[in-house]
C-alpha cells in the first residue's frame, strides 16, 4: 500500500468491493447475517474503518466456511449477533467512536464552564 492509496482510501474501497463480491456468493441466510455483522461492527470503527478490515475479513471467512459445511447461521453465531460482534471487536465494554466523541465533548464543555465560572 502506498501513501496515495492510504490518503485517498482507495485501498479500503478495493478491499470492501472484494468483501461484497465474496458475500454475494453466500446463501441468503448467511448474507443477511453478513449485513447484520457489518452494522453491529461499525459501532467499533475508528474514523476510517481501517481497524475493522481484518475483523470483517475473519467474520466473512467464518460465514463462508459455515456455508460450505452446510451449517446454519444460528448454529455458528447463535441468536445474539450483536454480542458476537462485540466479542469480535474486543468485548462488550469497549469504547466506540461515539463514546470517545462524547467524552471529548464533555471535557470541552467542562473546560469552558470552568473558565466562565471561575
Amino acid at each position: 500500500m502506498n501513501l496515495w492509496e492510504t490518503m485517498t482510501g482507495s485501498d479500503l474501497t478495493r478491499e470492501w468491493k472484494a468483501f461484497e463480491a465474496r458475500a454475494a456468493a453466500l446463501p441468503a441466510g448467511h448474507r443477511a447475517a453478513w449485513e447484520q455483522i457489518k452494522g453491529h461492527l461499525s459501532l467499533y470503527s475508528d474514523f476510517t474503518g481501517r481497524n475493522l478490515m481484518p475483523i470483517l475479513d475473519a467474520a466473512l471467512g467464518l460465514l463462508e466456511e459455515t456455508a460450505a459445511d452446510g451449517q446454519g447461521v444460528r448454529e455458528v453465531l447463535g441468536d445474539d449477533i450483536a454480542g458476537f460482534c462485540a466479542a469480535l471487536a474486543g468485548g462488550e465494554g469497549r469504547r466506540g467512536y461515539r463514546d470517545r466523541w462524547r467524552e471529548q465533548l464533555n471535557r470541552n464543555v467542562a473546560r469552558r464552564l470552568g473558565r466562565l465560572g471561575g
